[in-house]
């Protein structure tokens, strides 16, 4: 059996582009006692994987040129002789980036029969629903009464968080990068909306939206949008940092905002967080996510890239703004 993936041929500088990437055909070994072999079926592609392609000390490890990429999948069990995964049920993986792989099990989560398309358990039921969730309720301790900013609002998580924040009572603020986002944003019942590319002023724009101040922002983006959310936090105010995409693709260190003394004249709780260090709390929120589905009180968006070859094209649109929702490959 032959596994088609695709490797880090280079190190990006700046922004990926397809040179950094090739598509290499291997051949798999036969499977032994305990082992399955997986036919991928749907990958994810997602911003924190430009910081693995950085060859430095993370809260993961970086990739490594010439060695096939990894990420979130969902595969079905085409072959096994481990009785706890059989023939025709599906796995969740972080072995993206590949047609095939053979496991031991080691690391794969059995998927429920469920109605739920399989790729929700990339998106809205996996990884970037749980983000939002936890950085929300567990990070910033969401509360009724809040007013929220999300950057990067229309996004796989952005847009799961204002959603989620609208239906426990708070006023919702999103910021977005195309009038086309900031419809859909209005659709999903958001309460105003910022288009930070034709604004001129971010945080005065901030400022005239949500007059009473921010007490959470949700933080997807960096740079000007944490710079704005400081000067508009109120006191007490609390910053979940999810994420720093417009940094990801820097050639140089970016310069800090310049009102960080904010943090302690308004004495604000700043916390990063990585999804994972809450996965022992994933069975509560599929509990949640599932009844607000069922529910039809939430609603996602995805964009799909259609073949294994697409998966760069996939990968670079993220820091182009192509995506509405989350960024799927079909294989």
């Amino acid at each position: 059996m032959n596994s088609t993936e695709i490797q880090l041929k280079s190190r990006p500088a700046g922004i990926p582009t397809t040179d950094d990437f090739e598509t290499v055909t291997i051949s798999l070994n036969e499977i032994s006692e305990g082992d399955i072999l997986v036919k991928n079926l749907w990958m994810s592609v997602d911003p924190y994987m430009r910081g693995r392609m950085i060859d430095r000390e993370s809260y993961i490890p970086p990739f490594q040129v010439g060695k096939a990429l990894e990420g979130g999948a969902i595969g079905e069990v085409i072959e096994s002789k481990n009785p706890a995964f059989p023939v025709g049920s599906h796995v969740s993986s972080m072995m993206g980036w590949r047609s095939h792989f053979v496991s031991n099990g080691e690391g794969l989560t059995l998927l429920p029969r469920t109605e739920l398309p399989l790729q929700s358990f990339l998106g809205i039921m996996g990884m970037p629903g749980m983000t939002a969730w936890a950085g929300l309720f567990r990070v910033a301790e969401l509360k009724p009464t809040d007013t929220v900013f999300v950057s990067a609002a229309s996004g796989a998580v952005g847009s799961v968080a204002c959603q989620i924040a609208k239906m426990h009572g708070c006023k919702v603020i999103g910021s977005v990068g195309s009038d086309e986002k900031a419809s859909l944003l209005k659709e999903l019942g958001v309460d105003a909306v910022i288009n930070y590319k034709t604004t001129e002023n971010l945080s005065q724009a901030l400022a005239e939206v949500a007059p009473e101040g921010i007490d959470v922002y949700f933080e997807n983006v960096g740079g000007e949008h944490l710079e704005a959310a400081l000067n508009n936090m109120n006191q007490n105010g609390r910053i979940a940092v999810c994420g720093l995409i417009s940094q990801y693709n820097a050639t140089e260190p970016q310069p800090g905002p310049s009102n960080l003394s904010l943090i302690i004249i308004k004495r604000l709780k700043m916390q990063g967080f990585i999804v994972f260090d809450h996965w022992d709390h994933y069975g509560e929120f599929a509990k949640q996510m599932g009844s607000w589905i069922a529910e039809d009180k939430i609603k996602w968006e995805e964009t799909v890239y259609k073949g294994l070859e697409q998966a760069p094209d996939a990968f670079i649109g993220l820091f182009e703004g192509k995506n509405k929702g989350k960024m799927l490959v079909k294989l």
